[in-house]
């Protein structure tokens, strides 16, 4: 199991000690993002006249509805994915059947070569015969 990593990370001007299993460079990469958004958040003059508690709600609606759309996006991902395997299986076995037949096909005209060989080599002889006879 990972160690637990404490970091002190600054977060709207403040000060706090951060603790996790992840590492600092995530931790940081936390706190980056949460002080994006109260910057973004800050440069609206209507959110910046709300009260502090209803600025947070606000802030952390607009996180949670980052996260579900993220969420979300990634469901479709991995259904996208799931489809795309399931057609790169298809696929797969199409190509094998398709290499199958193939290879029945040039057996098969391998035989019937060989067998028109013999007929013409056949025709040949019979050919000669008659011209032999006619002599």
């Amino acid at each position: 199991m990972a160690s637990k990593t404490d970091t002190e990370v600054i977060i709207g001007g403040k000060v706090f000690t951060l603790s996790g299993y992840e590492g600092e460079e995530y931790l940081q990469k936390v706190a980056s993002y949460i002080n994006n958004k109260i910057s973004e958040y800050n440069k609206i003059d209507s959110f910046k006249r709300q009260p502090i508690d209803t600025q947070n709600v606000l802030l952390q609606l607009n996180i949670a509805d980052d996260y579900f759309k993220l969420k979300k996006q990634i469901e479709l991902m991995e259904e996208q994915l799931t489809e795309k395997e399931k057609e790169l299986y298809d696929l797969k076995h199409e190509l094998i059947a398709t290499q199958i037949k193939l290879e029945n096909t040039e057996k098969n005209s391998k035989s019937l070569q060989s067998k028109l060989d013999e007929s013409s080599k056949k025709i040949i002889q019979l050919e000669t015969q008659v011209k032999d006879k006619k002599r």
